[in-house]
């Protein structure tokens, strides 16, 4: 009778096997470990990149619109206010290297102003009188615009206007502004649009910070002192429309750039944003003989409707306490252990140049 032979491993071979499958899977899974915190890495640089671009692009198509509509007549000066310029003067408390946190001293604010394109300007009619002081009454009489600029009612018109709407006043030759706040909502009264307001020149009148320089100059500066108080019938009230650019430092741990537009609550563009500082090239030919000084500006030092061009200066950085190459990465700029991306624009408002 033939015999059948069985063959197999044996209990040897099988450990080797075991043993050198143990040794391979031991490399690919130390090689992913080690890849895995560099593949990260480059995901958050990327999007930190992409995002950073995304912000630089909607400033960039906000602020060369600044100072749209500011032209209703053609008897209006071309001086315009189209952008204002907070800068802040960092200090020791700025940055804190222990918990890698900002405070709010550390970032610049900018608000981008336009004339409320749904808003058509029209003109002041006080009552008894053809003009009005608007820093000693807190009463502005209006007229809607005629058609065919407008064709609702009157009550449609000052439907528009809202308590904590900014308002800007223009002298029918440009000589002279004003700017100041609604406390009211608009309302008519007989054939007239009544808008009460805080009167010009007070403190709460102007939050866009549009008239805060002549109120800090002296005599000397008065040629770029167009502020006025004296308005009449052929001169012009436009209601304004505003973009605020500033950083929300309430957690410094994740300081969050963020984009207001007037009558809407501020929208998060982004978070760990760790500098955003803004340079102002302004008109200085007046005095100075030199066609544009750029410097950095604290918006309570300059008239905004000298500003011409603007440079702004964003970084923004990975998530910190990261496992990044090890966890013994630090960067060069504040010595975190994340990594950081800046970026910087020119901008010109082509209203303003």
């Amino acid at each position: 009778m033939n015999s059948t032979r069985q063959s197999g491993f044996t209990m040897i071979e099988l450990m080797v096997s075991l043993a050198v499958f143990m040794v391979i899977a031991g490399a690919a899974f130390s090689l992913f470990g080690a890849h895995a915190p560099l593949f990260s890495r480059q995901q958050n640089m990327a999007g930190l990149n992409i995002t950073l671009r995304n912000i630089i692009t909607q400033m960039e198509l906000d602020v060369v619109n600044a100072g749209n509509g500011y032209y209703p007549g053609t008897d209006v000066a071309s001086w315009p206010i189209g952008v204002t310029v907070n800068n802040t003067q960092p200090d020791g408390t700025c940055f804190n290297a222990a918990n890698q946190s900002y405070t709010a001293n550390c970032f610049d604010a900018m608000t981008v102003i336009t004339a409320d394109p749904q808003t058509p300007p029209t003109h002041p009619d006080p009552s008894g009188s053809s003009c009005v002081a608007t820093d000693t009454s807190s009463i502005l009489f209006v007229d809607a615009p005629p058609a065919p600029i407008w064709t609702g009612s009157l009550a449609a018109y000052a439907a528009l206007f809202h308590t904590g709407d900014q308002l800007l006043l223009i002298k029918s030759d440009g000589s002279q502004m004003a700017t100041t706040t609604l406390t009211q909502d608009g309302k008519v009264v007989g054939t007239k649009i009544q808008l009460q307001h805080n009167p010009t020149g007070a403190d709460a009148a102007d939050p866009l910070g549009i008239t805060t320089y002549a109120a800090t100059k002296g005599a000397a500066d008065a040629f770029s002192n167009k502020l006025g108080n004296q308005f009449c019938q052929p001169d012009w009230v436009l209601k304004l429309s505003w973009i605020r650019y500033s950083v929300d430092a309430t957690d410094p741990t994740d300081p969050k750039l963020t984009r207001q537009v007037s009558g809407s609550a501020p929208e998060i563009l982004s978070e760990q944003i760790i500098g955003f500082k803004i340079g102002a090239s302004l008109w200085s030919g007046t005095d100075s003989g030199d066609a544009y000084d750029f410097k950095n500006y604290n918006y309570s030092d300059y008239d905004p409707s000298q500003v011409r061009s603007l440079r702004i200066s964003l970084i923004g950085r990975t998530p910190p306490n990261q496992d990044v190459s090890g966890g013994k990465f630090q960067n060069s700029f504040d010595g975190g252990n994340y990594q950081i991306q800046a970026m910087s624009i020119g901008i010109n408002p082509r209203n303003l140049s």
